[in-house]
């Protein structure tokens, strides 16, 4: 692939638009790992960052290796223009090798801005000459047929890669960090951390330098400071603490932490523990009946007016209308 577009993982404002395309036999939790923290993203923004379309090879609903079936909006379409097309698949990709499919994919996968493979799609990916000249990797459990398969990628043993406009991971859980990376890439650590908060994820494996920390885990072998912080404004969204009163029990000056915060997170802590705290009351807009002066109540501000305006601010609409 010659003059390459711009990176999908580099900030941009405007939304995404995405083409998952599943396959029988694929993992219902890479299918989730890879559309939810997208879905989060859209919701804590208050707007739409991504838009993805499901689609088959034939247009009929895969079946997952659970038996569950995922429904899709119709057959792949190679001649259509898609942004980023990303391939999900598991048990069972050896008939889609050959033939029309593969020479669609591959056609498709070239003119899209951004390609990518989970699971068993990185061997899709590769039987349609996308991995030519690329680093990639695949599920472990594949990995040496994988380099005897493409002799001509640079086949590693990492959790995911991405190598220009190309990205592959091996499973589910990558494809969970790998969508937490689009997101922080594309909207900032601090949405990263409140998408990964949403699913209570708090990975503490070691990451390569190359790697950017996403969840609390992460984050506190790099700094403690911040993700005790970080914990602490999560258990007083009712009872919002001053940044000041929070570093003094951390142990630090109010400078240290924000610098910090600067560093890690790209934002003050005042603006963090502020977008926890409209985070939490617009899910109780959206999912509860609780009168808006309750949720005001229940994530600190003084009163349904002051509520009001910071959520007006935050989400371009009150409360009251997006209920």
């Amino acid at each position: 692939m010659k003059n390459e577009t711009p990176t999908i993982f580099a900030p941009e404002n405007s939304p995404l638009d995405i083409t998952f395309l599943v396959l029988s036999g694929a993992s219902i939790l890479c299918v989730a790992s890879s559309i939810d923290p997208l879905r989060a993203a859209n919701r804590i923004a208050g707007q739409t960052l991504y838009r993805w379309t499901i689609v088959s090879p034939d247009g009929a609903n895969p079946e997952t290796t659970s038996g569950l079936h995922i429904d899709v909006s119709g057959k792949f379409d190679a001649n259509a223009r898609h942004e980023v097309l990303v391939v999900i698949a598991g048990f069972g990709t050896a008939p889609y090798g050959k033939g029309p499919f593969i020479a669609g994919l591959g056609k498709a996968g070239r003119r899209a801005r951004a390609v990518g493979g989970i699971e068993a799609g990185t061997w899709l990916l590769g039987r349609a000459g996308l991995l030519e000249g690329r680093a990639a990797t695949t599920h472990f459990e594949d990995m040496e047929d994988f380099r005897t398969a493409f002799p001509g990628a640079n086949i590693k043993s990492d959790r995911h890669i991405i190598d220009g406009p190309v990205f592959t991971c091996g499973g589910a859980s990558p494809a969970f960090d790998l969508m937490l990376h689009l997101i922080r890439s594309r909207q900032g650590m601090a949405m990263a951390l409140k998408v990964a908060s949403v699913f209570i994820y708090d990975q503490s494996r070691p990451t390569p330098d190359s790697e950017p920390l996403v969840s609390l885990g992460q984050l506190e072998r790099s700094d403690p400071r911040v993700a005790a912080t970080i914990r602490m404004m999560e258990s007083h969204i009712d009872d919002p603490q001053s940044t000041a009163a929070i570093a003094t029990r951390i142990g630090v000056t109010t400078r240290t932490l924000e610098h910090a915060f600067a560093k890690f997170i790209g934002e003050t802590p005042g603006h963090y523990y502020l977008g926890l705290r409209l985070a939490a009351a617009r899910k109780m807009v959206t999912d509860t009946r609780l009168p808006m002066t309750e949720i005001a109540t229940r994530t600190g501000f003084s009163s349904a007016a002051a509520f009001s305006r910071a959520f007006g601010k935050r989400f371009g609409r009150s409360p009251t209308s997006l209920r």
